[in-house]
């Protein structure tokens, strides 16, 4: 539930559909997403600047303590599947967000592709954090 009248962060739930089906990942401890712009600037011999920042794609991430095998059984079946010569389609994200007002928004990204930037480092008795990387073509509200 939102805290007073802004979000914070367990008002944001994550779900992703990968190429195989539905990955669920334990112990999600961040989440951050980017709009990717390509930057359009004028310089009129008036003077006058204009600019335009042209959609070109989300990416982000996902930070999380490794609770299963779900983040590096995710990425070995796409490598797998790539290696074997077979077709990956890309997947979907889905965002939801409990609003202050009691409302949850919905946002979608689509033809997400997926990278495991880290898989962890094991150590002592310390959580193994790992992070995975996405690029999406696109993303919506739905």
């Amino acid at each position: 539930m939102p805290y007073n009248s802004f979000s914070v962060g367990n008002d944001c739930q994550i779900v992703i559909m990968g190429p195989f089906g539905r990955v669920d990942l334990s112990h999600v401890t961040g989440f951050e997403a980017q709009q990717v712009t390509q930057t359009v600037r004028v310089d009129r011999l008036d003077g006058v600047q204009l600019g335009a920042e042209l959609p070109r794609g989300w990416q982000g991430h996902f930070t999380l303590d490794r609770g299963s095998s779900a983040a590096d059984d995710f990425v070995a079946q796409i490598e797998q599947a790539y290696l074997a010569g077979q077709s990956i389609a890309p997947g979907n994200l889905y965002q939801y967000v409990n609003e202050t007002d009691g409302s949850t928004s919905t946002y979608q990204f689509d033809s997400a592709v997926f990278k495991l930037s880290s898989a962890g480092i094991y150590r002592g008795d310390a959580p193994v954090a790992q992070k995975l990387e996405f690029f999406a073509s696109s993303r919506r509200r739905v």
